[in-house]
């Protein structure tokens, strides 16, 4: 009858082999997430992130009756905020309806500026809406260099500009020149002037979403009439996660590392 072991000189020779190793680069990160705890998220911080969540949602789609600048500061806060993925449907409605219906030769120049940039971020818009500020010699009106508020809007919105839109070429020149001479003067007010300086360094089309969210967060909240709900919502779903994103690395520090030992 054979015997099921392996001979003994195959076996030693196996049991005497070393298993190859990886050489992995070590990690940028150290062992910071690897030995991280886990954070344990309680049900009442969860009930209010929902509530909160919830109540922000009711707030979007009350806005379709609601003035058409309240409509699109809104939008873009939420956006800017960070927690846009969660209202992903409310929003689209919303910006349809605008797209379809909303849009009168008589608007401000941060009105058309934001609608331009929420729309042509996904559904589109003509950059020919901005020929109205420009005068009888073809310049952008001088009086538009007091609407701080609407230099900044048409500066961000010059930012998604495509090859041959000559009009936006010249907004982005024509808003970087008043924006820095205002922001010289110190003349702003708090939030805006921080807008302004940060906007002038990196546009919101250039930024890394997550990060200028956080830097958002703060510029809000310093703003003396945020809403509350917002800001709070926000800032929950900021900190819940980075809380995620913790247990995310953790794992994948844990994998690379045993990988690493040869486990």
């Amino acid at each position: 009858m054979s015997s099921s072991k392996l001979p003994s000189s195959t076996h030693g020779s196996m049991s005497n082999q070393k298993r190859p190793t990886a050489k992995f680069h070590p990690s940028l990160w150290g062992d910071i997430f690897l030995s991280s705890p886990t954070t344990n998220v309680d049900a009442k911080t969860k009930l209010q992130h929902e509530e909160l969540k919830e109540e922000v949602r009711r707030m979007i789609k009350g806005v379709m009756d609601d003035e058409l600048l309240y409509k699109f500061r809104l939008i873009d806060t939420i956006k800017r905020l960070g927690v846009s993925y969660h209202f992903e449907r409310e929003i689209v409605e919303v910006l349809l309806n605008i797209y379809e219906h909303d849009y009168k030769d008589d608007q401000t120049l941060e009105t058309t500026s934001l609608q331009f940039r929420l729309l042509r971020e996904g559904l589109g818009a003509p950059c020919e809406w901005f020929h109205k500020f420009k005068d009888d010699d073809g310049i952008f009106n001088m009086s538009l260099t007091s609407d701080v508020k609407g230099l900044l809007e048409l500066y961000e919105a010059s930012h998604l500009r495509v090859h041959g839109e000559d009009i936006l070429e010249e907004a982005l020149g024509f808003t970087t020149t008043h924006l820095g001479l205002a922001k010289a003067s110190g003349t702003i007010e708090y939030p805006l002037s921080a807008l302004v300086s940060h906007a002038l360094y990196q546009s919101i089309r250039k930024g890394l979403p997550r990060l200028e969210a956080r830097r958002f967060i703060s510029i809000y909240q310093g703003n003396a009439s945020h809403n509350e709900t917002l800001f709070k919502f926000a800032e929950l779903d900021f900190n819940l996660l980075q809380i995620s994103h913790k247990e995310e690395l953790s794992k994948i520090s844990r994998q690379y590392h045993y990988t690493k030992i040869g486990f």
